[in-house]
């Protein structure tokens, strides 16, 4: 039986990371101020999960609800959102320049789907998000805290994706990436283990059309590390 907000009563509370400070170079001062009103919204804004009146409000449209956890600096966000403009993007990142590049970025190339929220991730999927609503959750290339130490810090656990499948809504999709295979194995372990998802590949997925190189990527690419794509889908 799940609890009243869809978790499952197994669930214990998973912690991301909490916001971010940093100062703004110039770029990101002028995108921030140009385009914050719009664009942006702080994840203690919000008092309620997000219903579909809210989202008409934020997007300025109803259509499907994507949700991405660590945009970064925003280069291949705004790139994904450009190819993907039949969505609606929340895109979730914890460090205020990367917010305010994320505008530089959403600007220069025209886009007006995306929404960012300056939070952590898994406050904004347990307290933002209702249950049964997201067409997509994306996680593309998080921290791996690679030292032995660290390992207790990384995101994808089967809480977390006991969580992210709670929010899907049914046929929707989990989509991670990871170029530490360590991390990767993890990944895989614990989606596998999450009874309410199915691995859409039957194994490692290949990239998605509409996902670009990352800096992350070509970054180990040139280390000469694999690149390891999930695809999982909520049943």
């Amino acid at each position: 039986m799940a609890l009243a907000d869809g978790r499952p009563p197994e669930f214990r509370r998973v912690v991301s990371f909490h916001p971010r400070g940093g100062r703004l170079n110039d770029v990101q001062r002028r995108a921030f101020d140009a385009h914050a009103d719009r664009w942006y919204r702080e994840a203690a804004q919000f008092d309620r999960p997000l219903d579909e009146a809210d989202q008409v409000e934020l997007f300025g449209r109803p259509a499907p609800l994507v949700l991405e956890i660590g945009s970064g600096m925003g280069e291949s966000t705004a790139a994904m959102a450009a190819v993907r403009p039949d969505v609606n993007l929340l895109a979730v990142e914890v460090y205020k320049p990367g917010v305010a590049q994320t505008m530089h970025h959403l600007a220069r190339a025209g886009v007006d789907t995306v929404r960012i929220i300056r939070g952590d991730g898994v406050a904004v999927l347990t307290d933002l998000i209702r249950p049964d609503s997201l067409f997509e959750v994306w996680l593309f290339f998080p921290d791996p805290w690679p030292k032995t130490r660290h390992l207790k810090r990384r995101l994808v656990t089967p809480d977390f994706t006991e969580l992210v499948a709670s929010r899907l809504a049914p046929g929707g999709t989990f989509r991670l990436a990871t170029d530490w295979a360590p991390y990767a194995a993890q990944m895989l372990a614990a989606c596998s283990a999450t009874d309410e998802l199915r691995n859409a590949a039957s194994g490692w997925a290949p990239r998605p059309t509409f996902r670009p190189r990352t800096r992350f990527e070509r970054r180990g690419l040139a280390e000469g590390r694999e690149i390891f794509d999930l695809e999982f889908v909520r049943r």
